[in-house]
């Protein structure tokens, strides 16, 4: 087999590409584009990256404050004025209140599944009842129903980080199979890809890199291909003699000044966060630039939520840490013209309770979550739903989880009340047959 590891260096660490086996159960790179070859390919190149909030997001801290409520309710942070008449958010938010136009709050997120989770934030479905195989993520869809954009870069990739509570790491491709698994580059994915012939410290810098990969490409057109390896395998070995994938998650190919724009990146801004809970805002930059590169689904698991303790002394750290990184990407999609075809989408699992508990945190809360929209050419610059004084319930318009699913179908130019997977049995599945996309945010 032949045998290479691409190593990026982005700034105090490395992540990795290692080619050859993928980690999907023994199916090798070849076999996974075999796997791919039937399937028709989009003629638009729409797109998704969804910012999973691990542990779900304390509403009444970030986007729907009740400064009128009893203190052990209202906790410590204050609302601010946004650039929306009307609209406030947390204090610990002011760079989405100064573009909030390009933002759309859900105050009223509601079918939460109650898990400590990524299952629903990932598949719009709920944990109980699945078909054998189990649900696929968002990622594995478009992989099946659109492919890749180019073969260069993988349709969806995974760039979290490993995470100790395993229901946190995204669940795969389900009764789809690994052929549609998210490709994950870095933390560790790096065990996706390996080729292990060729030493990882021979690749110090990015010029040793495109030296390692020239070389490899010279050989292979100088000897040309074994007999016994077919179309699939030399579209693998483009594809990993390609530098696309490789320039994607370059970051020192980015513009200094739009890397500094996303912050610094924060691997111990919890105390905890040796367990994967870090805030990696690079990879909200990564994102934009594998979707600008051909993906079609980025997932990025970011930071933790889940403060039944020091709810607000984490607040301050964490919040504003999102803040920075989610404004700059969706700053960087309008700069860039890709407002319309990528959708931004920013959510947990649940949110919190109301009562602030005796350990200074808030615990679970189904009744009520939140969600942030931005880009996918939607009506933003609006907030949909409403609580009642404590940020309990909703008392105007409920949105439920799976709502919001169908809207980002809609907004990929796949029709989820129409289009349908076999599972494992054979039986089609409907991805979303009994929810219609959010109409406030038809443009």
């Amino acid at each position: 087999m032949l045998d290479l590891t691409l190593k990026n260096t982005t700034n105090s660490r490395r992540d990795f590409l290692r080619i050859g086996a993928l980690g999907l159960g023994g199916l090798t790179l070849p076999g996974l584009i075999r796997a791919e070859a039937a399937k028709g390919v989009g003629n638009s190149h729409k797109s998704v990256i969804m910012i999973y909030l691990t542990g779900g997001p304390p509403h009444q801290d970030m986007i729907d404050l009740k400064p009128n409520a009893p203190v052990d309710i209202r906790g410590e942070f204050a609302p601010i004025s946004t650039n929306v008449p009307g609209i406030q958010l947390s204090e610990l938010m002011p760079k989405t209140a100064a573009m909030m136009d390009r933002f759309t709050a859900i105050r009223t997120l509601v079918g939460s599944d109650g898990r400590h989770s990524s299952f629903q934030c990932v598949t719009g479905h709920r944990f109980a009842n699945q078909p054998q195989g189990g649900w696929p993520e968002l990622g594995a869809i478009l992989s099946k129903v659109h492919g890749p954009v180019v073969p260069e870069i993988p349709a969806t990739l995974d760039l979290s980080m490993h995470m100790e509570h395993l229901p946190y790491n995204l669940p795969g491709a389900g009764f789809l199979g690994q052929a549609h698994a998210p490709f994950q580059p870095s933390g560790s994915g790096k065990t996706d890809m390996v080729l292990p012939e060729v030493l990882v410290n021979r690749f110090d810098d990015r010029r040793e890199l495109l030296s390692g990969l020239d070389a490899i490409k010279r050989n292979l057109d100088r000897s040309g291909f074994p007999d016994q390896v077919d179309s699939f395998t030399q579209q693998a070995l483009d594809v990993l003699t390609s530098s696309k994938l490789a320039d994607a998650l370059d970051l020192e190919q980015e513009d200094p000044a739009i890397r500094a724009r996303y912050g610094e990146d924060d691997p111990e801004i919890l105390s905890y966060s040796a367990k994967g809970y870090q805030a990696i805002n690079s990879k909200f930059l990564l994102a934009r630039r594998l979707v600008e590169a051909g993906a079609r689904c980025v997932t990025v698991s970011w930071a933790d939520f889940d403060w039944h303790g020091e709810n607000f002394s984490r607040g301050k750290k964490v919040i504003p840490k999102l803040d920075e990184g989610i404004t700059a990407l969706v700053s960087d999609l309008h700069e860039r013209g890709m407002q319309d075809d990528v959708t931004v989408v920013i959510w947990g699992e649940f949110g919190r309770t109301p009562k602030i508990n005796e350990k200074a945190g808030r615990d679970h809360w189904t009744n009520t979550a939140m969600a942030l929209l931005a880009c996918g050419g939607m009506n933003n610059g609006q907030v949909i739903g409403a609580t009642n004084k404590y940020a309990e319930h909703p008392i105007d318009r409920p949105v439920d989880y799976n709502e919001v699913f169908s809207t980002i179908y809609h907004n990929l130019g796949i029709l989820p009340d129409q289009v349908t997977l076999k599972d494992l049995t054979g039986r089609p599945r409907y991805l979303q047959p009994d929810y219609q996309p959010i109409a406030e945010l038809k443009s």
